[in-house]
């Protein structure tokens, strides 16, 4: 049986500043491949802030199976030997597997953002979307309107926009900020 618990693989690459314009032509070119799998989900990328030459790329698929035929695809292994030259480490792996986590992982070097500015971007997302949400399915099934299978489908809803869109998007929309200090 397929492991169809979403996971996400969380690479860390530390580059030699002068390199920053070769990475960043190198995610231009891997991104598009990683797509192109069976069960991705979306790619968030957190670029370095400061002196800082750390990148976080966070790759997300809908199973560990999928990740796992991204991680040994062919063209994944080429990508990480054509990138090898600039990198200041070694190419750093972790698979998390479960549900998807938006903010920067605790890692060696790397601070979640402080609680206040997760709690600002999460509101962000949660109030417009439990406003919106309900009018939308209200008006294509009017009869669910205040039953518990209208909550439900209203909750689905949400949760789901905000773990395969909003989140995502957000995160990277404001990671300067999310990683300023």
């Amino acid at each position: 049986m397929a492991n169809s618990e979403p996971a996400t693989l969380v690479i860390t690459h530390k580059i030699h500043t002068i390199h920053r314009s070769d990475y960043e032509q190198w995610l231009q070119r891997i991104i598009p491949v990683a797509q192109h799998f069976e069960g991705h989900m979306g790619v968030n990328v957190i670029r370095p802030s400061g002196d800082d030459e750390t990148y976080t790329v966070l790759i997300r698929f809908n199973s560990l199976d999928n990740l796992y035929h991204w991680t040994q695809s062919a063209e994944r292994k080429q990508l990480v030997v054509d990138i090898k030259p600039i990198l200041a480490g070694d190419d750093v792996l972790e698979v998390r597997p479960g549900a998807e986590f938006w903010f920067t992982p605790p890692q060696a070097g790397v601070s979640k953002p402080a609680q206040w500015k997760q709690f600002i971007i999460s509101i962000a997302v949660i109030f417009p979307s439990t406003l919106v949400v309900p009018l939308i399915w209200g008006f294509l099934f009017p009869q669910l309107k205040g039953t518990l299978p209208g909550h439900f489908l209203n909750d689905a809803t949400v949760a789901g926009l905000m773990v395969y869109f909003w989140m995502p998007m957000m995160t990277r929309i404001f990671a300067r900020w999310l990683k300023a200090r």
